[in-house]
């Protein structure tokens, strides 16, 4: 697939509590793949993928931190200088949550003052045939704290990619035309650029 103008840098850092899915939201929006059983990342992941919004090109270089506490101190290095920020929850985990009310307080004292930040709602496939009984953070909690932080806010299945481009769309439809330019380079592990899917038929495709 041939992208209309070259495509901006994004430095683009994932946040939250272990097992939230942070690895499959990205691995979703990569490879439109979804692993069961994906084992936890551990330190951060590396990953590239572009998207297309209007005439926009985006190209997001993605570090997917690891959500154990015993990382927790590694946050910085990877959200220092970023332009946008996924803080990722499990709707059927108050605690992860809680956590994610952490992130954003922290993103907001620390990271670039301009930095868009969407909270995301994670595992929405396990509420979304009626199943309320699972469901332990409501999508009023979440628009709440999306609002009074100023956040995007969109609740996501990673497994059945609900919602996942959605989020990415709406992350580059914030970045500014004038925001500068940066190539992130991992410090450590091998960069990973996975091939496109097939666009999808509108004027906004991340693929």
């Amino acid at each position: 697939m041939s992208f209309p103008n070259p495509p901006k840098a994004i430095k683009l850092v994932l946040l939250g509590e272990a097992a939230v899915g942070k690895s499959s939201l990205v691995l979703r929006f990569v490879s439109n793949d979804f692993q069961e059983n994906k084992e936890p990342t551990i330190g951060a992941a590396f990953l590239t993928q572009k998207c297309t919004i209007g005439d926009k090109t985006i190209k997001y270089e993605i570090w997917d931190t690891a959500g154990q506490e015993r990382f927790a101190s590694l946050a910085p290095m990877y959200y220092r200088n970023a332009q946008a920020a996924l803080v990722v929850y499990d709707i059927t985990k108050p605690a992860s949550f809680l956590k994610a009310r952490h992130w954003v307080k922290e993103l907001h004292e620390q990271a670039s003052k301009d930095i868009i930040i969407a909270l995301v709602g994670n595992k929405y496939d396990l509420v979304e045939d009626s199943n309320d009984e699972l469901r332990k953070v409501s999508v009023e909690e979440g628009k709440k704290l999306a609002e009074e932080e100023d956040l995007l806010f969109f609740e996501t299945s990673a497994k059945t990619s609900f919602n996942v481009n959605e989020v990415f769309i709406g992350i580059g439809s914030k970045i500014p035309d004038n925001s500068p330019v940066t190539e992130t380079r991992p410090e450590n592990g091998a960069r990973i650029d996975l091939s496109s899917q097939p666009a999808q038929k509108s004027n906004s495709s991340c693929c």
